[in-house]
């Protein structure tokens, strides 16, 4: 979608949205393909004992197809919910694809959901079939009574814990089926946040939302794609940032996604994993790269020659921007959106150099600025909302059952997006944070980013979090949770050493006033700290494994 041109200016201005009215996702990523280069790989999953399985566009047809028919042999048609619940693999890829081409709507399910969370969101998309292995049917058959909507459940593998044997059911249906023709404001898909407050919300997305995400995509990966691309990321295919940033472009454009579930995450098997299957370009969260910096630190040798890499979820800072040229030979380039309306604005190191601490420029297509309460744009270098003019083919429909919270999305022509920035020349957005992540100190604003982009320069820093704790005389100050590397010990002489080391590089009124070394950070699984839960930590002191003033 985007023009290749050499100036950022030249592609804004060059650019044009070319959405067909009639669009179907599993027409686009699937049976386009299959068509025309049925042997293409699309799909090279690495299973848990390192051997790899090649899945062609052919093939990946041949399996939607199949599960088409079974569902529609079940009931299963255009708008009912169709549940994925698996981790990274060519199922969950054909899953999506078969719901599609029924014109139902995809549900994606993380497979760490315990039942509650389950429960909740079976129940709220009103979810009548579900797709999974036998650790998710393990987990659905205790819940299936309370859930009267929920009719089927086929498992990866075979009948077990109440579900059918997908397989079977696949075997017993032509590999023959024609996609429904959609519109390319049918709904598609319900992608549940994670939510600041109460329960998750399902944002309904349309069919449009892939190509909505494409110059995003594009952006962020020096315009994918080139020859000889391959794409991975860490992100679980049941967030957007896996979903739609990585696995449905990456197939619209014919470039080979690796598969792979980690049993657990660490920067070692990331880079063994890279190298053995030709990695060229990597959606790499936050703290990904955190873990994969840290295991450079044990391992000089551990380098890769990258094509690209984009992260998004957090602003690296100039410590990750520099580790990562020297680790994968490019530019990081980071960008921004989130699940109501994703991938709108994105540093290019093919179109400009990047500046640290500041995520990059609204895409192509895409309208973003930085807004006050009243809904009119901030003079430059004045902190305000990032909002996302209406309209835009990314954004959602709406939240699933919520007309009043999606009214409450919106500032008259404006998607309100939460997140405070600060507009700067050239239309860049300097990131701040969650509107609740912003720490009042003294009469000083200060985002949590930049505070905690220090504190992993220091040398026995691995991670760390910063949040505002009430304060009597200072409105808040500044708390930041620590995670120390392998053999660095708490102590009131770290925690000093730490807050100086901060207040020296940084100003006065942002070094961190407390220290709290703890064993791990909340995360999401995009690699986001959830900094409520950091607050609630300190509502509940005793919890904390070492605190130090």
């Amino acid at each position: 979608m985007l023009p290749r041109r050499h100036r950022y200016e030249d592609v804004r201005a060059d650019f044009a949205w070319e959405i067909p009215a009639r669009y179907n996702i599993a027409a686009d990523i699937c049976d386009r393909w299959a068509a025309s280069e049925p042997d293409r790989l699309a799909i090279l999953h690495v299973e848990a004992d390192g051997s790899h399985r090649h899945v062609s566009y052919g093939e990946l047809r041949e399996q939607a197809d199949r599960l088409a028919n079974a569902l529609a042999r079940r009931g299963i048609g255009r708008g009912d919910r169709v549940g994925v619940l698996l981790p990274q693999s060519s199922e969950t890829a054909f899953a999506h694809v078969a719901a599609h081409k029924l014109g139902a709507i995809s549900v994606p399910l993380f497979t760490l959901f315990g039942p509650d969370a389950l429960e909740y969101r079976l129940s709220d998309a009103g979810i009548r079939a579900v797709v999974t292995n036998g650790e998710g049917a393990a987990k659905l058959e205790g819940l299936r009574a309370g859930l009267p909507e929920l009719r089927y459940v086929l498992s990866t593998d075979g009948a077990v814990h109440g579900a059918e044997d997908l397989d079977a059911a696949m075997a017993a249906e032509s590999a023959a089926f024609a996609t429904v023709d959609t519109s390319a404001d049918d709904p598609a898909l319900i992608i549940y946040t994670s939510g600041t407050t109460g329960n998750p919300k399902g944002a309904l997305h349309a069919h449009r939302v892939l190509p909505g995400h494409l110059p995003g995509v594009e952006m962020s990966h020096g315009f994918l794609p080139h020859e000889g691309d391959r794409i991975w990321t860490p992100a679980d295919w049941a967030w957007i940032g896996g979903l739609l940033d990585v696995l449905m472009p990456a197939l619209h454009h014919g470039v080979t996604v690796v598969s792979h579930r980690f049993a657990k995450f660490s920067g070692e098997a990331a880079f063994a994993l890279m190298r053995g299957t030709g990695v060229r370009n990597a959606f790499l969260p936050p703290t990904a790269l955190k873990l994969m910096r840290a295991a450079t630190s044990a391992d000089p040798s551990l380098r890769l020659d990258m094509r690209s890499v984009a992260s998004g979820g957090e602003t690296l800072g100039p410590e990750l921007l520099d580790w990562g040229r020297t680790t994968f030979g490019v530019e990081i380039n980071e960008f921004y959106g989130q699940t109501e309306c994703n991938m709108i604005v994105s540093s290019c190191a093919a179109l400009m150099p990047s500046r640290p601490g500041v995520m990059g420029r609204p895409v192509p297509g895409h309208d973003v600025r930085v807004i006050d309460k009243d809904g009119r744009e901030c003079p430059e270098g004045t902190i305000g909302t990032i909002a996302v003019r209406r309209g835009d083919p990314v954004m959602f429909l709406g939240y699933w059952n919520r007309p009043e919270a999606t009214h409450d999305k919106f500032r008259g022509d404006w998607l309100v997006t939460g997140d405070l920035g600060i507009a700067e020349d050239g239309g860049w957005i300097r990131y701040l944070g969650r509107d609740d992540d912003v720490i009042t100190s003294s009469g000083y604003r200060i985002g949590p980013g930049e505070i905690e982009d220090c504190l992993i320069r220091h040398p026995a820093v691995q991670m760390a979090g910063v949040v505002g704790k009430p304060d009597p005389k200072r409105t808040e100050i500044v708390v930041a949770f620590v995670v120390l590397k392998p053999g660095h010990t708490p102590s009131g002489a770290l925690a000093d050493e730490i807050r100086h080391f901060v207040r020296t590089r940084l100003a006065a009124h942002e070094y961190p006033r407390e220290i709290a070394f703890v064993g791990e950070l909340p995360m999401t699984t995009t690699g986001k700290i959830i900094r409520r839960e950091l607050r609630q930590m300190l509502a509940r002191e005793q919890s904390l494994a070492t605190r130090l003033r």
